[in-house]
């Protein structure tokens, strides 16, 4: 009898505990989901006040760690981002995801040399990542090494084909080295992938205005840019007297 009253007792005091746990780990769980939920969703004030809660208890959590650099940087603190995530760099260093992010980061603050080397590292452990390709080239074409930055969007563009953005990076580096044929073509596919995206007709636009002299092709893709609602591709018909179709 006294063994089940000890028993019972001991019950007793164990149940709270092992509540009070599973209530805990709700809590920080539901913390991470409202903070993601809330960073997608561009809320990034509250993003960072709910992951910078849930990281206080879980210091090197990678997702929670990433969403809050991402809030940080859309925010503005992007010094502050880029200290958010070396927590979670220290205890995962081979997270592409992190790595990811730390490289865009880098870029957007002009630390572009930082920013090409931590790609490499993303592309040392996944050389097909597109995503390290681009911005590698992004940074690249920045730094005005064209040659290397095309290498790049060749590779992304090879295993990436459907994605027009490519298209208009690697025609805007080809256009920077005077190749103004082949930074036309390019665009021209962008705007195959992506005929109601009114930037690339205006990019094609100037090409053709400026250094191609082909005014009629000009005219024709600032009339749909400005129809597609690109105000600069208006202004340009009206620069050149021309009366913009806004339909």
């Amino acid at each position: 009898m006294k063994r089940l009253t000890v028993i019972s007792r001991l019950l007793g005091l164990i149940i709270p505990i092992c509540l009070i746990f599973l209530v805990s780990m709700a809590w920080g769980e539901d913390l991470l989901s409202q903070g993601l939920a809330a960073q997608k969703a561009g809320k990034n004030a509250a993003a960072v006040e709910l992951l910078g809660k849930y990281v206080k208890d879980h210091p090197d959590a990678a997702a929670a760690r990433r969403g809050l650099a991402l809030a940080l940087s859309a925010l503005g603190r992007k010094t502050e981002a880029l200290a958010a995530l070396e927590p979670a760099l220290a205890s995962s260093p081979k997270d592409t995801l992190l790595l990811l992010t730390k490289g865009k980061i880098l870029g957007e603050l002009e630390r572009r040399p930082e920013a090409v080397a931590v790609f490499f590292q993303v592309l040392a452990l996944d050389p097909k990542n597109v995503e390290a390709l681009k911005e590698r080239g992004d940074n690249l074409a920045q730094e005005g090494r064209f040659d290397e930055a095309l290498q790049d969007y060749d590779r992304a563009g090879a295993l990436a084909p459907k994605d027009p953005w490519l298209f208009q990076k690697r025609g805007m580096a080809k256009f920077c080295q005077g190749k103004y044929p082949e930074a036309v073509a390019d665009l021209g596919t962008a705007i195959k992938l992506a005929p109601d995206s009114p930037l690339f007709y205006f990019c094609r636009g100037q090409i053709y205005l400026l250094h191609l002299h082909q005014q009629d092709k000009a005219v024709a893709d600032f009339q749909k840019g400005c129809s597609l609602g690109h105000p600069l591709c208006c202004r340009e018909l009206e620069k050149m007297g021309i009366k913009p179709n806004y339909n």
